[in-house]
């Protein structure tokens, strides 16, 4: 179960990492154009906000772990990335973006999978 739990969190390191930069390093208009059509219902620091967060925890999922530095920080990581995936379902919900939820949805349940592996009995 470790090497899935590593799996998974390589797969959202990875996910996290790639969606927020995006929302760091491009405008508003670019992200709206490329799909994501939630950033108009945002001003532009929001969505900074929001990948600061993604990127963060991202980084919180890998480098605690690999670098045995206060280890209990990757399944917070995986916990703050799960409650980030609610207010994700929770947005598209309004604006009725239904397939965008089952991405959101599948993230959710990875997060979820790796902060309790993490917190339980596969902890470090």
């Amino acid at each position: 179960m470790n090497v899935v739990l590593w799996v998974v969190t390589g797969l959202l390191v990875l996910v996290f990492v790639i969606a927020g930069m995006m929302k760091l390093l491009q405008p508003k208009k670019a992200l709206v154009s490329a799909g994501m059509a939630w950033a108009e219902d945002f001003p532009p620091a929001v969505i900074k906000g929001i990948g600061v967060l993604e990127v963060s925890a991202a980084l919180g999922l890998l480098l605690p772990a690999t670098l045995a530095v206060a280890p209990v920080l990757t399944p917070l990581a995986a916990l703050g990335l799960a409650l980030i995936m609610v207010g994700a379902i929770v947005v598209h919900a309004r604006r009725r973006e239904f397939p965008t939820i089952v991405v959101n949805l599948v993230l959710l349940v990875l997060a979820a999978v790796v902060a309790w592996g993490r917190f339980g009995p596969y902890g470090f």
